[in-house]
Formats: C-alpha cells, structure tokens, sequence
C-alpha cells in the first residue's frame, strides 16, 4: 500500500506526463456518464457522443429513465449497437437508482457494481470522473488539471 504521499507523487507525475489526458465522453451530471460508459460497450466513444445529446435533451435523470418506454429507449440507443440489452440494463439501472440510492448514482464502486448494465471498468471510470477516485488503471483517461467535481457542473 503507498502512502499518501507517494499518491500524491504519482498522481503529479502523470499529470506531468498526460497534461491533456481527460474523459473522451462527454456529459454533464455523474447519471449521464454512466449511461454513456454503459452504452460504449463494443460501440467507439465517438458514438456514443453522437449519440447522447438526442438522449439527454430529452431524458437525463434516473426518473426521466424509468419513465420511458422501453420501445422509445431501444431507438434512442440503437446506432450504439446492443440496442436491446442496452436500454434494457440503462432502464434497470435508473429504477436501481431510484429504488435504492434514493434517486442518486453511489459514489463508491461496490454499489456502482450492483447496478444493471455496469461492470469493473464502467465503474471505475464513473468513480473516478464523477468523485474524484483515481484508481491507477484509469488516471490518464479521466483525470485532469482542470478538474471539476460533479456538483460543480451547471
């Protein structure tokens, strides 16, 4: 286990060496990044941000997911590719949301992992962009100098 300090170290050291590394998905609050890591599996992030803004005008809370029908969803998320297990696991996910995280995404990966549709890396990756979290595995993809915490977004 490394100290805190060493952290600290590692994590200068990589922002030294990846000064522009920063999430390549675009969106606003920590629900929508995850609906949009769980509609990037198998599909290029490119995509999936051509993608998103037809959704999130629309719909961009877990309870704008739960109420929509299912049909509508396959549609909105069909050029992403698994259109049907996708939207099926994205509306899942906002009723577990809903449901047992009073309408909030947790901010911890053992709970994110609970959720329909997220494995280990969609996890990480909404761990670290939206909470602050670097594992060492995802700091170059999502970490920034110019970091903001998701409840700074407006």
């Amino acid at each position: 286990m490394h100290s805190k300090k060493d952290i600290i170290k590692i994590i200068n050291i990589l922002k030294d060496f990846y000064p522009d590394a920063r999430c390549s998905l675009n969106f606003q609050t920590p629900f929508e990044l995850l609906v949009a890591t769980i509609l990037s599996a198998q599909c290029t992030d490119e995509r999936v941000n051509k993608t998103t803004p037809l959704i999130f005008c629309n719909y961009s809370t877990p309870l704008d997911f739960v109420n929509i029908e299912l049909s509508e969803l396959e549609e909105l998320v069909h050029p992403c590719g698994f259109y049907k297990n996708k939207a099926k696991n994205i509306k899942s996910c906002a009723e577990k949301i809903i449901n047992d995280y009073n309408g909030i995404v947790p901010n911890n990966i053992n709970d994110l992992l609970t959720l329909p549709g997220v494995g280990k890396k969609n996890s990480k990756c909404c761990d670290v962009r939206s909470f602050w979290y670097c594992p060492r595995n995802c700091y170059r993809y999502t970490c920034q100098k110019n970091f903001k915490p998701y409840w700074t977004f407006k």
